[in-house]
């Protein structure tokens, strides 16, 4: 629930179904567009609510399945890790978290893992299938200098990778308390999460977390 202050009237308790802060800020954003796309007349309130309550940001902590539960996040910069990883653990009650992580040779890649470090109980490096995009294995080897040997699992093929990667959520004992339920979450660029979304059918199709 979200409370917006607008360019024309103020908007309170509108269901935004999205997570992380970051999220409820673009969505002030996109308001005070609207409202200043349209002129001096303040939008209609009921309307607002309703466009709210329909809002998706696909490939944005969104949820596409559960048991384990699977969530995609496009981030693949240290700033949008960071507010991933915040989001994390400001709407989510996940352990183990297993990270999923293919970026671009171009990005700052050791920026976004030591942002993820904290919050990441094991990593499974990969890669998606654009030329741009930077080697399993040379990734790996900067993954283990943040993460630690024993935390990193390198697979190349994405498929293969998430599989993994769910496998080690499902068996969330051997990372530690395991009192919670564990998750995935496939990040690093957006070409990757992409082509994990055209793998798994998301809950609810295009919808950014929905019933089962």
């Amino acid at each position: 629930m979200v409370s917006i202050q607008g360019l024309r009237a103020r908007f309170d308790d509108l269901f935004l179904p999205l997570h992380g802060a970051h999220q409820a800020q673009n969505a002030a954003v996109a308001l005070a567009s609207v409202e200043a796309l349209l002129g001096e007349a303040p939008l209609d309130e009921e309307l607002v609510r309703a466009a709210f309550a329909e809002f998706t940001s696909p490939g944005r902590l969104e949820v596409v399945r559960h048991s384990p539960t699977i969530v995609l996040d496009a981030a693949h910069n240290p700033h949008g890790a960071e507010a991933t990883a915040a989001a994390l653990e400001d709407s989510f009650a996940f352990d183990p978290v297993v990270g999923v992580i293919g970026v671009m040779g171009d990005k700052d890649y050791e920026g976004v893992l030591a942002a993820f470090e904290p919050h990441m109980d094991h990593l499974v490096v990969t890669q998606n299938s654009t030329p741009r995009a930077m080697s399993a294995e040379a990734l790996g080897q900067v993954a283990r200098g943040v993460f630690g040997e024993d935390r990193v699992t390198v697979v190349p093929d994405l498929a293969d990778a998430i599989d993994r990667a769910a496998a080690l959520a499902e068996a969330g004992q051997a990372f530690g308390d395991g009192i919670g339920a564990g998750a995935v979450l496939v990040t690093g660029s957006v070409v990757t999460v992409g082509e994990a979304r055209a793998m798994i059918r998301p809950v609810g199709r295009d919808r950014n977390a929905g019933g089962s």
